[in-house]
């Protein structure tokens, strides 16, 4: 099978797969020998998305507004991600701009 962004050629590999920075394992995926395309099959997919769910990973993305205290603005952290980075009220943070579009939050 020919890759559609590169026409590189597939071939079926094992391929480690993480989100958070937890693995979940290794995986049976295609990968283009070119461009390196990873595909994961609909079976693996719906077996990553039971291990998310099941350490607790799943749906830890959320959206959230800026808000004002006094002078400075906030933006609040929902509890599925303060429980997942163990962050609690009091703890220390830096926050840098990635870019115009991304803050980064480091937890100290």
């Amino acid at each position: 099978m020919k890759c559609w962004e590169c026409n590189g050629t597939y071939r079926y590999k094992n391929v480690d797969f993480s989100v958070y920075g937890i693995s979940f394992g290794k995986f049976k995926a295609k990968v283009c020998s070119k461009c390196q395309d990873t595909v994961f099959s609909e079976e693996v997919s719906d077996q990553m998305d039971a291990i998310a769910k099941q350490k607790g990973l799943w749906g830890l993305e959320s959206k959230t507004k800026v808000g004002k205290v006094g002078n400075s603005l906030d933006i609040k952290i929902g509890q599925n991600i303060s429980k997942f980075c163990d962050l609690k009220k009091g703890d220390t943070v830096v926050v840098h701009p990635e870019s115009k579009k991304r803050l980064v939050v480091n937890i100290v």
